[in-house]
């Protein structure tokens, strides 16, 4: 019979794998008596798993959801297909989830495995990411994000390289203070030890971070928080293009849709304005068309000619795979998308 701990940690794992379990069914799982497995379920119950259980014959427990989460037991492609699923959550970040999920990567690489770390480095190099319009080189390495996260999260001083906007290269030497997703690119906010201030470091910039075992003491942040601190930093740099638009939607539906990436005002009912700045056009011409609303460029000139370009080309392609009798035809409901049900 296994000791006590492991058999509890396999009784968790059984427990989370089928919805309810037959008290006899899961004592013989285990290897134990029934009167073994109710002192085991009461030692889960005092760890904080909230398992009920069913009395009478054909009795049995099921692991119910409770008031805070407990650690949870996985196996080895559960534990793959998280670290993978969370890599691509930090590179592909959700508004409100992408540093949840650099901090949830980083506990989960650091316990896992080497033969499962190879396993996940490899299904990592193998997988094309989606890329809406950002610039090629600036992905960030899962394994830079990793550490610099366990940093941050231990307080543990780190160094690394580090590229300049101009391209010159410096050792850095600093206390890392939190990790910043704004812009579709991530930031490292931290205080340069040789400098005597606070920076914040684009993290597409640096390379072999290394922990250097010394803790510190955190210091206080001259900002309201991490994210304002970064934003303030880019207001003074300058952008390639500074884009306004009038879009003939209401602010809410706006700030909805894109207000992540820009700044929207309300100019009258039913119409905004929208800013954005960006390194390339292509993100703006995108995140516009996927309002589903009309629209007026104040500026720059450029998008107006992107905009002209890509209707030329989307009306080519309309009008090279149209039917017979299709011109001119007006749709019906379902062609119209005003099929019940269908997400707007």
């Amino acid at each position: 019979m296994a000791n006590t701990s492991t058999r509890t940690l396999r009784l968790l794992s059984l427990l989370q794998t089928h919805r309810y379990w037959p008290g006899e069914q899961l004592a013989d799982r285990l290897g134990v008596s029934v009167r073994t497995l109710r002192r085991d379920i009461d030692r889960l119950r005092e760890l904080g798993y909230p398992v009920e259980a069913q009395r009478g014959v054909d009795g049995g427990y099921q692991l119910a959801a409770g008031a805070a989460l407990p650690p949870l037991v996985i196996d080895d492609e559960e534990a793959v297909a998280l670290a993978v699923g969370l890599q691509a959550a930090a590179e592909s970040p959700v508004e409100g989830v992408a540093e949840a999920s650099v901090r949830v990567l980083a506990k989960v690489v650091q316990v896992m495995p080497a033969r499962l770390r190879r396993r996940v480095e490899a299904l990592r190099a193998m997988t094309v990411p989606v890329d809406w319009g950002t610039r090629a080189g600036v992905g960030v390495d899962p394994d830079v994000l990793t550490v610099v996260a366990l940093s941050c999260r231990d307080d543990e001083r780190m160094r690394f390289a580090y590229t300049a906007a101009d391209g010159r290269r410096s050792a850095r030497h600093v206390e890392p203070h939190r990790l910043v997703c704004l812009n579709r690119r991530w930031y490292l906010v931290a205080y340069d030890l040789d400098r005597a201030d606070w920076r914040s470091f684009r993290l597409d910039r640096l390379t072999a971070p290394q922990g250097s075992g010394a803790r510190f003491a955190p210091r206080t942040l001259p900002a309201a928080d991490a994210a304002e601190f970064v934003r303030a930093g880019l207001n003074g740099v300058p952008r390639p293009h500074r884009v306004e638009v009038l879009v003939d939607a209401p602010a809410d539906h706006v700030r909805a849709r894109v207000g992540r990436w820009g700044t929207v005002e309300p100019v009258a009912a039913g119409r905004c304005r929208l800013l954005m700045t960006a390194d390339s056009l292509d993100w703006p011409a995108m995140a516009l068309g996927s309002l589903g609303a009309d629209f007026e460029v104040i500026g720059p000139p450029g998008l107006r000619t992107l905009l002209v370009d890509w209707s030329t080309r989307f009306g080519r392609a309309a009008a090279a795979g149209e039917a017979p009798g299709e011109a001119g035809e007006a749709p019906g409901a379902e062609e119209a998308g005003e099929v019940a049900g269908r997400p707007e």
